[in-house]
């Protein structure tokens, strides 16, 4: 055993062939996973340089969107997420038909949900933005609301890739997510060089691209899906054609399963509450934001982007959690599934201090790119210096631990625990610091970090006492 296996590894004997995952595997899955967010990072990095050069204004009014944008987002990650435990489950109790079953089912699910988030958007979506940001500045609100009804259009498509996504990191193939994310993020970014100097339309000009690109790895998603010649000749070119193959069928994805909907709703909505509430407490803050001024605004949206980048580590290894946690329980093996969130904890904690440290050194070199006022970059380098260091050191045990206990099926404990920590706690903190002690965006941040440090510690707490293996999904 190498000193990397050492410090990872717990010191508690288990069978490889219990280990689900080799440590070769582990790698061949984390890769991919990694390279994914940071591509989905570094786009986003570009896309608010991009859109630097279109006015500070339209930066703030894209970034407020965001905030909304982000909720209808979490609930279409929320039925994946959910439907990537149960089919991970049913791969671990090797039971195919229901596997294929669920991964349909995540499909018909988030594609009504959907449709219904697209059509409320579409009717409610200006009157809604001014209801949250009165006091926003009127360029910002026109760039705000641009951007929302052109993106209300994707929901659809980012739903469909979503459920893609959750049955391929269900098998542990993660390649084909990488590769797919790769082409749309390709798509965007082109679009949004071409939107941003070429036509200048400001926020039009970003929110098109994101669009289409949705739509381009919703259609290439859907297809890998299927199973069919194509599909299995693509998956073999990628080297992931594998043994464990989950395929959805389209009239399962078309029609409501009662039983299997169920399954997959009792991971899901804890979770989509969970996240919903996590991101109208962002709303909310994102409100208490507005208030601050323009630098200010575009700081916070601008920092957001640099602490997307810092967490896709820890963001990457909560997928890794739910194939080979899920895959442990649904064998029924739960000293094995203790025995890989130990080690998994641990190696999310190392690469989230190497990941963390890379971050910081590279912010002050990638803030040259942005054309953003002096004061703006100090606050930016303030913020994000505040997020790396909890990130690096407290989030391991926030995020990835939580999608732990999440695959085992111990849903409503991780909804209550983030619920106390994030919509309480976090939205207390935010008016204590932020606003009553004059920190604005600076006391903002520091909120988010003492609930990262809440929420761990309540994760290691439930961890320990064994309760979350008295949970039962399949």
């Amino acid at each position: 055993m190498n000193i990397a296996e050492r410090i990872i590894e717990p010191s508690t004997y288990l069978s490889d062939d219990r280990k689900r995952f080799s440590n070769a595997a582990l790698k061949a899955m984390i890769v991919p996973l990694l390279i994914e967010q940071l591509l989905q990072m570094v786009v986003g990095l570009a896309d608010t340089m991009m859109v630097s050069y279109a006015g500070e204004a339209v930066v703030a009014g894209v970034g407020l969107d965001t905030m909304v944008y982000t909720i209808f987002i979490y609930l279409f990650t929320a039925i994946s997420a959910g439907g990537s435990v149960v089919v991970s489950q049913y791969i671990g109790s090797k039971e195919k038909d229901n596997a294929d079953l669920s991964a349909s089912q995540i499909f018909f699910i988030g594609g009504v949900l959907s449709i219904v988030c697209m059509v409320m958007m579409l009717v409610f979506g200006s009157a809604l933005l001014q209801a949250m940001y009165p006091k926003a500045e009127a360029d910002t609100m026109a760039a705000c609301k641009t951007y929302m009804w052109i993106v209300a259009w994707s929901f659809p498509a980012n739903a469909i890739y979503n459920a893609g996504t959750a049955v391929f990191r269900a098998m542990g193939q993660t390649r084909v997510t990488m590769w797919v994310s790769f082409i749309a993020n390709l798509v965007n970014v082109v679009g949004n060089a071409i939107g941003i100097f070429v036509l200048k339309a400001g926020a039009a000009g970003v929110a098109w691209p994101t669009t289409i690109s949705w739509y381009v790895a919703a259609v290439i998603m859907t297809v890998l899906c299927l199973e069919t010649r194509t599909s299995d000749d693509i998956l073999k070119r990628l080297n992931v054609l594998g043994a464990k193959r989950i395929s959805i069928n389209i009239k399962d994805s078309l029609r409501l399963n009662a039983a299997m909907a169920r399954r997959i709703l009792g991971v899901a909505i804890p979770n989509s509450i969970e996240n919903t509430l996590f991101q109208a407490a962002k709303v909310v803050l994102g409100m208490l934001t507005a208030t601050f001024g323009t630098s200010q605004i575009a700081a916070n949206t601008t920092g957001q982007t640099f602490w997307s980048l810092a967490a896709c580590m820890g963001m990457s290894m909560g997928t890794v959690f739910i194939t080979v946690v899920g895959q442990c329980v649904g064998a029924g093996d739960y000293e094995a599934a203790e025995w890989n969130i130990r080690k998994l904890t641990r190696l999310s904690l190392v690469l989230a201090i190497i990941w963390n440290v890379m971050v910081m050194a590279l912010t002050p070199v990638l803030l040259t790119l942005y054309n953003l006022s002096d004061e703006t970059k100090r606050l930016i380098l303030i913020i994000v210096a505040i997020h790396n260091l909890f990130s690096a050191l407290v989030q391991p045990f926030s995020g990835p631990l939580s999608s732990g206990l999440r695959a085992a099926g111990d849903v409503k404990f991780t909804m209550w625990a983030s619920i106390f920590a994030t919509v309480i706690c976090r939205t207390v903190l935010s008016f204590i610091l932020a606003l009553w002690m004059g920190m604005g965006v600076i006391g903002i941040a520091l909120a988010m970090v003492l609930d990262w440090c809440i929420k761990a510690a309540l994760d290691i707490w439930r961890f320990k006492t064994g309760k979350w293996m008295n949970k039962k999904i399949i």
